[in-house]
Protein backbone atom coordinates (compact mmCIF):
# COMPACT_ATOMS: atom_id res chain seq x y z
CA UNK A 1 0.00 0.00 0.00
CA UNK A 2 1.41 3.22 -1.21
CA UNK A 3 1.25 6.50 1.03
CA UNK A 4 1.20 8.46 -2.11
CA UNK A 5 -1.11 7.38 -5.14
CA UNK A 6 -2.42 8.53 -8.11
CA UNK A 7 -5.16 11.45 -7.76
CA UNK A 8 -3.82 12.61 -4.41
CA UNK A 9 -3.32 16.62 -3.77
CA UNK A 10 -0.12 16.88 -2.54
CA UNK A 11 2.16 20.06 -2.20
CA UNK A 12 5.96 20.40 -2.40
CA UNK A 13 7.95 21.34 0.67
CA UNK A 14 11.54 21.60 -1.16
CA UNK A 15 12.92 22.83 -4.25
CA UNK A 16 12.28 25.61 -6.91
CA UNK A 17 8.48 25.38 -6.88
CA UNK A 18 8.16 24.93 -3.06
CA UNK A 19 4.61 26.01 -1.71
CA UNK A 20 2.68 24.89 -4.87
CA UNK A 21 -0.34 22.24 -4.70
CA UNK A 22 -1.25 20.01 -7.55
CA UNK A 23 -2.85 16.44 -8.23
CA UNK A 24 -0.59 13.44 -9.10
CA UNK A 25 -0.76 12.57 -12.29
CA UNK A 26 1.30 9.45 -12.71
CA UNK A 27 4.11 7.49 -10.18
CA UNK A 28 6.87 5.74 -10.62
CA UNK A 29 7.48 3.58 -8.11
CA UNK A 30 10.87 1.84 -9.09
CA UNK A 31 12.61 5.20 -9.33
CA UNK A 32 10.70 6.87 -6.47
CA UNK A 33 9.14 10.18 -8.59
CA UNK A 34 5.48 11.42 -9.11
CA UNK A 35 4.56 13.75 -11.89
CA UNK A 36 2.21 16.53 -10.18
CA UNK A 37 0.18 18.64 -12.64
CA UNK A 38 1.57 21.87 -12.80
CA UNK A 39 4.52 21.20 -11.03
CA UNK A 40 7.79 21.01 -12.31
CA UNK A 41 7.30 22.53 -15.85
CA UNK A 42 10.15 21.75 -17.97
CA UNK A 43 10.18 22.64 -22.13
CA UNK A 44 11.65 20.56 -24.57
CA UNK A 45 12.37 21.00 -28.39
CA UNK A 46 10.31 18.32 -30.21
CA UNK A 47 10.66 17.16 -33.80
CA UNK A 48 7.84 15.48 -36.07
CA UNK A 49 8.25 12.47 -36.98
CA UNK A 50 6.50 10.51 -40.04
CA UNK A 51 2.77 10.68 -40.32
CA UNK A 52 1.12 8.16 -37.64
CA UNK A 53 3.99 7.30 -35.78
CA UNK A 54 2.83 9.25 -32.56
CA UNK A 55 4.10 12.80 -31.83
CA UNK A 56 1.12 15.27 -32.33
CA UNK A 57 2.97 18.19 -31.07
CA UNK A 58 5.83 19.70 -32.26
CA UNK A 59 8.32 22.70 -31.66
CA UNK A 60 8.92 23.75 -28.13
CA UNK A 61 6.75 21.76 -25.83
CA UNK A 62 5.81 22.02 -21.74
CA UNK A 63 5.38 19.75 -19.78
CA UNK A 64 5.83 17.98 -15.94
CA UNK A 65 8.62 16.41 -15.26
CA UNK A 66 8.94 14.23 -12.46
CA UNK A 67 9.67 15.35 -9.08
CA UNK A 68 11.14 12.58 -6.16
CA UNK A 69 8.26 11.38 -3.92
CA UNK A 70 10.17 12.89 -1.09
CA UNK A 71 9.61 16.46 -1.47
CA UNK A 72 6.07 16.07 -2.18
CA UNK A 73 3.57 15.90 0.85
CA UNK A 74 0.16 14.74 1.30
CA UNK A 75 -2.39 17.47 1.66
CA UNK A 76 -5.56 17.11 4.66
CA UNK A 77 -8.59 16.50 3.11
CA UNK A 78 -9.99 17.88 6.31
CA UNK A 79 -7.96 20.41 7.34
CA UNK A 80 -6.20 21.45 3.91
CA UNK A 81 -2.13 21.17 5.07
CA UNK A 82 0.25 19.10 4.52
CA UNK A 83 0.23 15.73 6.67
CA UNK A 84 2.54 12.77 6.90
CA UNK A 85 0.44 9.66 6.59
CA UNK A 86 0.00 6.92 8.73
CA UNK A 87 -2.63 3.31 8.59
CA UNK A 88 -5.42 1.97 10.72
CA UNK A 89 -6.35 -2.04 10.79
CA UNK A 90 -10.11 -2.08 9.68
CA UNK A 91 -12.46 -4.66 11.93
CA UNK A 92 -12.35 -6.60 8.39
CA UNK A 93 -8.37 -7.05 8.09
CA UNK A 94 -7.81 -4.44 5.31
CA UNK A 95 -5.85 -1.21 5.90
CA UNK A 96 -6.77 2.34 4.97
CA UNK A 97 -4.80 5.68 5.29
CA UNK A 98 -5.16 8.22 7.60
CA UNK A 99 -3.90 12.01 8.64
CA UNK A 100 -1.31 12.28 11.28
CA UNK A 101 -2.59 15.38 11.83
CA UNK A 102 -6.05 14.78 12.08
CA UNK A 103 -6.21 11.37 12.28
CA UNK A 104 -9.09 11.69 9.44
CA UNK A 105 -8.84 8.25 7.06
CA UNK A 106 -7.83 9.37 3.53
CA UNK A 107 -10.14 7.96 0.56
Amino acid sequence: MAKIKKGDTVVVITGEDKGKRGTVQRIDAKHERVVVTGVNLAKKAQKPVAAGRGRTQTGIIEFEAPIHISNVMLVDPSEDAPTRVGYRANPDGSRSRVARKSGSEIK
